[in-house]
């Protein structure tokens, strides 16, 4: 019987432990969300709107083209 007591409070102070440290890692992930550190979303590019070659087309490119094709890409 005292060894199931035993066992009741060491499991009660586990339990109290663990939720102490979710409320200082919540607190902390609350500060660093209030700082702006925290990006939750972030900026997605669209593909749909691409007006790249296919494959085909890049294939029948010589050299002169692709480096063009690269620069306007990057926006050189």
């Amino acid at each position: 019987m005292s060894e199931y007591k035993d066992l009741t409070i060491l499991l009660k102070m586990l339990v109290e432990r663990v939720q102490e440290l979710e409320k200082y890692v919540f607190d902390q992930d609350n500060i660093l969300m209030k700082s702006g550190l925290v990006k939750v979303g972030g900026y997605r590019p669209s593909r749909a709107t691409s007006n790249s070659p296919d494959s085909n087309a890049i294939h029948k490119m010589d050299w002169s083209q692709l480096d063009d094709m690269v620069k306007n890409l990057t926006g050189e």
